[in-house]
C-alpha cells in the first residue's frame, strides 16, 4: 500500500512538472539559434597517445516542436606539434542531426542533448595509408553529447558548458579510430 501511494505521488508530480516544462518549451518553438564557441578537444587515438587540440565551433540550431530541433555544426581543430614530433594536425568536422532541449519553467537554464553525424576532414598532417602516406584525409564523424545554456536576455544566452564524445575514423596506422572528448563554452544568439 505504501509503495502504491509513493508511486502515485511520483506520477502526479512528474505530470505536473511535464506540463510546466511543455509550456516553457512551447514559448521557444520556431526559434533559430546561432552559437559561437571555443572548445578544447582531448584526442585519444586507438593505438596511439593522447593529446589536446584547440578549436572553434559554429552551429545553427532550429527548434521546431516541443524542445525537438535540428542542428548543423562546423568545428575546426588545431594542434601544432602532436606528441613533440614536429607534426601538426588540423581537423574540420561538419555534422548534422537532432537535438532535444529541456527548458525549465521560471529558470534561465536549459539543458540539451544531441546526436550528430557527418564528416571529418584532416589536413596539414601525416595520415598513413595501406600503401602510402598522405597529408590529407577524410572519413566519418559521429558526435554524441550535450550542454547547458544560461539565458541572459531574449536574444542572448551563455553556453556555460558543452561536452561531447566525437568519434572520427581518420587513418593513423593503427585502428584508424579516434575517440575524442570535447569541452567548450561560448555565446548563443537567438532569432525568432
Amino acid at each position: 500500500m505504501r509503495v502504491f501511494k509513493f508511486t502515485s505521488l511520483f506520477i502526479v508530480g512528474a505530470l505536473i512538472a511535464a506540463a510546466y516544462t511543455a509550456q516553457a518549451q512551447k514559448e521557444t518553438e520556431g526559434r533559430l539559434d546561432l552559437a559561437l564557441s571555443y572548445q578544447a578537444m582531448r584526442s585519444n587515438p586507438v593505438g596511439g597517445s593522447n593529446f589536446w587540440l584547440q578549436s572553434g565551433s559554429m552551429e545553427l540550431h532550429g527548434q521546431f516542436w516541443r524542445g525537438l530541433g535540428a542542428v548543423a555544426e562546423i568545428s575546426g581543430f588545431h594542434q601544432g606539434n602532436v606528441d613533440s614530433t614536429g607534426v601538426s594536425l588540423d581537423i574540420v568536422t561538419a555534422t548534422f542531426g537532432p537535438r532535444y532541449t529541456w527548458f525549465f519553467p521560471h529558470s534561465r537554464l536549459s539543458v540539451y542533448g544531441q546526436a550528430l553525424a557527418g564528416e571529418a576532414f584532416g589536413f596539414n598532417s601525416v595520415f598513413p595509408g595501406v600503401s602510402s602516406t598522405t597529408a590529407n584525409a577524410n572519413n566519418l564523424a559521429f558526435e554524441l553529447g550535450g550542454g547547458v545554456n544560461y539565458t541572459l536576455d531574449h536574444h542572448l544566452s551563455l553556453r556555460a558548458l558543452q561536452a561531447d564524445w566525437l568519434r572520427t575514423q581518420l587513418p593513423n596506422a593503427a585502428a584508424n579510430v579516434q575517440n575524442n572528448l570535447r569541452l567548450g563554452a561560448g555565446l548563443v544568439l537567438h532569432f525568432k
